[in-house]
């Protein structure tokens, strides 16, 4: 057998760096798309909406806007794909491994079409324009499935331990709100480029330029990481839609992903109107968001060895826990809130808790849930896990979608604080289901199999 090269901190914060890059191209697609295609500008916010002429924005059905059923459309196409990448990357038996290959393949595509998204729906044609953003979204989803499932099925295989799958669940939490904040600078770029280049065409650049540093971070990982010479992996032999069902036949595996649809839904709601939260009820400018996202980051970051350590001593169940109630207050005061700026930094104080423990801690309950699997059944499916999970949680995502853009459709405070209200609800309930999952069986079970290896 071949000797395998110890796993290190240095290797999982290299491998963190991808989380990084899809992060930042995922928050400008998620954070800014729905901002800059719909909405009405105003004197203080001029870009609110600034491409919304170029696409249909009347409902079509009742209260259901094209734009949102094309997002939702979107998130649903992406996590059906997500079970078939994680099955061909399972099965797959490639030289470089069965995850590496494909983060290589799709880094660089997958960054292009963000730069897309926001340049080519821009003719004289609404229909053209309609079609083509339909067509780019379903790639945009298509290609960051085939980079992430094969990345987070790297999780529960670089976490050979209890202790290396918190650390890596928390380099790459630390990883994915530093390009999430990052991407909320992309109306700060833009202003920057604006003066010489126009608004427009400043925010086109500013995407593009994101876009570049992303791909630059998924690239590293992806050609640094040897992964033959630290995991000893053999392709699955179980076929996609068998492993899907052997994957949801789990018992807690079941309760957890009831827990994090919901929990994504209210998430969803919350950061799709994020921005409209702040320049609408607020009443600031939009410049204002990469403030407040940073001070929360920060606060955050702050938090992730805390967390680390306190969820190495005591569990990760009950922290999560406290970190879904924690939101709850989050999104309740979002619906009572404000004029003023003030009322952005308590929002970002307080969701700094939750977004530390929510951040890193789930990620590791799925690998638990996937390493004592492969202990059990000898076969790793980890990618299946990992895929099941996003493809539960996407259709979360998707739902929120069409509910945010439909509730919202009026564009009047009442509609967003709506929306913030509805996340506050569901994720009051998510908080309750979690409670179900028996993280102590897991961990003693792995224990029995693993002995003093899991140390």
């Amino acid at each position: 057998m071949k000797q395998l090269k110890p796993i290190t901190n240095k290797l999982l914060w290299i491998f963190a760096l991808g989380q990084f890059g899809w992060s930042l191209l995922s928050g400008v697609v998620s954070n800014w798309m729905v901002y800059y295609y719909t909405g009405t500008p105003s004197a203080q916010n001029p870009n609110t909406g600034l491409f919304a002429s170029g696409i249909t924005q009347n409902p079509i059905f009742f209260k259901l806007t094209l734009f949102g059923l094309v997002l939702a459309v979107g998130r649903i196409f992406d996590a059906i794909t997500d079970p078939l990448i994680a099955a061909w990357s399972d099965r797959s038996d490639y030289k470089g491994g069965r995850r590496i290959p494909f983060m290589r393949a799709m880094a660089i595509p997958f960054a292009l079409c963000t730069i897309g998204l926001f340049v080519i729906p821009q003719s004289a044609s609404i229909a053209w324009n309609d079609v083509s953003l339909f067509v780019l979204l379903m790639v945009f989803y298509l290609f960051m499935t085939m980079f992430c499932t094969p990345y987070n099925a790297l999780i529960a295989e670089l976490g050979d331990t209890q202790q290396h799958r918190i650390n890596v669940s928390t380099f790459i939490s630390f990883t994915f709100i530093v390009g999430q904040s990052v991407s909320f600078l992309l109306p700060n770029l833009a202003g920057a480029l604006a003066a010489s280049v126009g608004n427009a065409t400043g925010i086109r650049l500013a995407v593009a330029i994101m876009s570049a540093i992303a791909c630059v971070a998924m690239l590293i990982p992806a050609f640094y990481i040897k992964e033959r010479d630290y995991i000893d992996s053999k392709p699955s032999e179980t076929a996609p839609f068998s492993s899907l069902w052997k994957t949801f036949s789990n018992g807690q595996f079941r309760r957890f992903v009831y827990s994090d649809v919901i929990y994504f839904f209210a998430l969803t709601l919350f950061q799709t109107g994020l921005a409209f939260y702040e320049t609408q009820l607020m009443e600031i400018e939009d410049t204002y968001t990469f403030l407040l996202t940073a001070t929360m980051t920060f606060i955050s970051v702050c938090l992730y060895l805390p967390v680390n350590m306190i969820a190495k001593r005591i569990g990760k169940k009950y922290l999560i826990v406290v970190g879904f109630f924690s939101y709850c207050g989050v999104f309740l005061i979002t619906t009572c809130c404000g004029k003023g700026l003030h009322w952005g930094f308590i929002i970002a104080v307080t969701a700094a808790i939750p977004m530390a423990i929510l951040g890193i801690l789930p990620q590791a309950c799925v690998a638990d849930v996937a390493e004592l699997t492969r202990l059990e059944t000898g076969e790793d499916r980890s990618g299946m896990f990992f895929a099941a999970r996003t493809f539960a949680f996407k259709m979360g995502q998707a739902i929120a979608m069409v509910v945010f853009t439909s509730v919202t459709v009026s564009g009047t405070k009442a509609s967003y604080r709506t929306t913030a209200l509805i996340a506050f609800i569901t994720c009051f309930i998510g908080a309750c289901i979690f409670l179900t999952f028996n993280e102590k069986m897991i961990l003693a079970q792995i224990k029995e199999h693993k002995g003093n290896a899991e140390l």
